[in-house]
């Protein structure tokens, strides 16, 4: 296992709470965690990045427990996407650079043309090298986020961690991004944990899902045994269909609105 959760539970002071989390992820799996607002998704992928530390329990990876190796060392294998990042006033090739730093030697203090390489490749594999001299601050947010992900593999991971990448991308971006991060999963052998909000993209691009609920794991697995409508409608509290993707057999949920929930009701009573 790339990664693993054992009884993990952990919090903002004053905040959420995860609570007593097993869960594990195999190398080369992509996974996607879903669930509602409040849930602890974020949460999950925070703890999985040293960003928060267990109050109980531990967080491995590749076996080890992420809080007891130096933070550049876990950098060289695991990476991080955010929702967004902030424009700051560099160049796209500049910022995907800033990804090698984990791989600098001891005095090391500016790239190496191995590194350029590196950071070229990485662009080339997100398309961002066609705007690879641009700021980020001209970039629109479907370009920047293409840049966060071209940072990200230029720190040469394996296992990729995404916060809702695809937050604030129209349809066309969202499918970009996806389509790209499900050939790095195929064609690298990336292992790939990823926030959705997203069920019906979460079904389409994930062979695994993790159900989170008010803090702990609800429901890991394939799409087929996590997205329920049981289940669902328990854990959003609202009227859900789950029905198949016509064309790719996959499950997907449709949300039933307040009218046709009235008019349903009317017919029965007729």
């Amino acid at each position: 296992m790339i990664l693993e959760f054992e009884k993990v539970t952990c919090a903002y002071p004053g905040g959420f709470t995860l609570t007593e989390i097993d869960l594990q992820v195999r190398a080369g799996d992509m996974v996607g965690i879903v669930g509602p607002n409040g849930s602890g998704k974020t949460t999950l992928v925070r703890a999985a990045s040293r960003t928060l530390r267990p109050r109980a329990g531990m967080v491995r990876v590749d076996g080890h427990d992420i809080w007891s190796r130096p933070a550049v060392d876990l950098a060289r294998t695991v990476a991080v996407v955010s929702q967004s990042t902030e424009a700051v006033p560099m160049t796209v090739v500049e910022y995907v650079l800033l990804g090698r730093i984990p791989h600098y030697g001891q005095w090391q203090f500016l790239e190496t043309s191995s590194d350029r390489d590196i950071a070229a490749r990485a662009m080339q594999a997100t398309g961002c090298d066609v705007f690879a001299e641009q700021l980020l601050t001209e970039l629109s947010g479907g370009e920047r986020q293409l840049a966060l992900v071209a940072r990200a593999l230029a720190q040469e991971p394996r296992l990729l961690l995404l916060d809702e990448p695809t937050t604030y991308l129209d349809i066309a971006h969202q499918v970009q991004l996806l389509d790209l991060v499900r050939r790095l999963n195929r064609k690298l052998g990336l292992t790939v944990v990823m926030v959705m909000h997203d069920l019906n993209a979460a079904s389409e691009y994930c062979g695994q899902l993790v159900l989170m609920a008010g803090g702990r794991v609800r429901m890991a697995g394939a799409p087929e045994s996590v997205l329920r409508y049981d289940v669902l409608e328990d854990v959003y509290k609202t009227v859900l269909v789950v029905g198949r993707n016509s064309v790719t057999g996959k499950p997907h949920v449709f949300p039933v609105s307040e009218d046709q929930r009235a008019h349903s009701a009317a017919q029965g009573r007729g």
